[in-house]
């Protein structure tokens, strides 16, 4: 190996390695706290892997055929990852999670019937298989691009700025592949590697310098968005889901669960939902789940449960003894001893009056 191609491959790879990082860091580490960073997680962690494999295949070019096709497979979600990108940093809470799965589910559903064509056809499918995959490539880069220009018409254009700079730098790297696949450009896959590589790296110095006035307009944007409080219309449909799936998933009964467990499942963030809770209904995170585990407590009791008092307590979600009386003392204004007591009585009194 030259110099040259020496550092040729030092930039392609440690730009595929530095992607990758990032790109896991923001699918399983942040996980769903902020939907934007997962979809962007997995476009960094899908050109990663494309651009990792387009090295090894230019500088050792025996590799297995089926090397290739991996990095074209991984390649197949880029399109899809950008277009919910875009789509839920506009929309937000209002972004459809489920059906996004399942359009995932549906992608992965034809990339493993075409793939087994190819496992089936080898020969036949050699072409078509990339053929395939830069077409739907191509199909939702048109697709992002046009969805872009629908929402930031209704956005101010300084909040859309992060938005931009994926979609810009995701449609570069896509018109050098498309170049070099083509043949118009005759370095092959290194050089679509070295465009990742250059976009990465311009994409840290604009997004990531504190000093650059980028920051400080989105920082402004995201406090102002912040310290904005839920709309009356917005709050009562969040309430209404949040009540929905407390009810149906009972997630009180988890002694261990927290604000961020119940926002995912909200498909909201953790700010947005302690924002409802103490904005819109006057009430803290733990003051409304024990309300939930105190009336099911207070139903058990009633319908004269076969469990003990402290069984009680650890059924509805209490992780202690100790915290299930003192939370039940200061809800109900009473002990669950008095309380089941008290209803005894009053079902004592109840029976001699219908004598």
């Amino acid at each position: 190996m030259s110099f040259g191609q020496q550092i040729l491959f030092f930039f392609s790879a440690i730009g595929a390695f530095n992607g990758f990082l990032l790109g896991f860091y923001l699918l399983f580490v942040k996980k769903l706290k902020h939907i934007p960073d997962f979809f962007l997680g997995l476009i960094l962690l899908t050109l990663s892997i494309r651009v990792g494999i387009s090295v090894c295949i230019y500088f050792y070019p025996d590799c297995p055929r089926i090397i290739p096709h991996m990095g074209l497979s991984a390649l197949f979600f880029t399109g899809p990852a950008l277009l919910y990108y875009i789509q839920s940093s506009f929309l937000k809470e209002q972004f459809d999670l489920k059906n996004c799965r399942k359009s995932f589910g549906f992608l992965t559903l034809i990339l493993g019937i075409v793939g087994l064509l190819y496992v089936l056809f080898p020969i036949t499918w050699d072409t078509y298989f990339g053929t395939f995959i830069y077409a739907v490539w191509t199909i939702f880069v048109f697709l992002s691009v046009y969805n872009y220009y629908m929402y930031s018409k209704k956005e101010q254009r300084a909040s859309n700025r992060l938005i931009l700079s994926v979609l810009v730098s995701n449609i570069i790297i896509f018109l050098a592949y498309q170049l070099i696949s083509t043949g118009w450009i005759q370095i092959y896959c290194a050089g679509g590697s070295l465009v990742f590589s250059f976009v990465l790296y311009v994409n840290f110095l604009i997004l990531f310098n504190k000093k650059h006035p980028f920051s400080s307009v989105e920082y402004k944007e995201a406090n102002k968005y912040s310290s904005k409080k839920i709309s009356e219309e917005l709050a009562d449909n969040f309430v209404s889901k949040l009540e929905r799936i407390m009810n149906t998933e009972a997630l009180y009964k988890n002694p261990n669960l927290k604000l961020s467990d119940v926002a995912v499942k909200m498909n909201i963030s953790a700010h947005q939902l302690s924002q409802l809770l103490n904005d819109n209904m006057g009430k803290s995170f733990s003051t409304y789940i024990n309300e939930y585990r105190i009336y099911e407590a207070c139903e058990k009791i009633e319908n004269g449960s076969y469990l003990k008092i402290e069984e009680i307590g650890y059924e509805v979600g209490f992780n202690s003894k100790s915290t299930f009386f003192s939370t039940f003392k200061k809800i109900k204004n009473t002990t669950p001893l008095l309380h089941k007591q008290s209803q005894m009585s009053t079902e004592t009194r109840f029976q001699s009056s219908n004598l």
